[in-house]
């Protein structure tokens, strides 16, 4: 069910700027605010993105990766 979110005491160049922000992509200030909200609440915070990159179980060293570098890029020319 959707819910409404209401901001008080906004200055004036705060509020501005977002519909400064909005009219730029053909929105208004509560569709932009709307399309902001959404994007921010798809994002991991940092926390989850810590986490998350942490349990990565990568072996792989320096070395490994310049391997890989030059094996892509093939021989040098002479």
């Amino acid at each position: 069910m959707p819910r409404t979110v209401q901001i008080r005491d906004l200055d004036d160049q705060v509020y501005e700027a977002l519909a400064r922000r909005g009219a730029e992509v053909g929105l208004s200030v509560p569709e932009y605010l709307r399309k902001e909200a959404e994007r921010l609440a798809a994002r991991p915070t940092v926390a989850e993105w810590l986490d998350r990159t942490r349990r990565r179980s990568d072996a792989r060293t320096p070395r490994d990766t310049l391997e890989a570098l030059d094996e892509l890029r093939g021989n040098w020319p002479s």
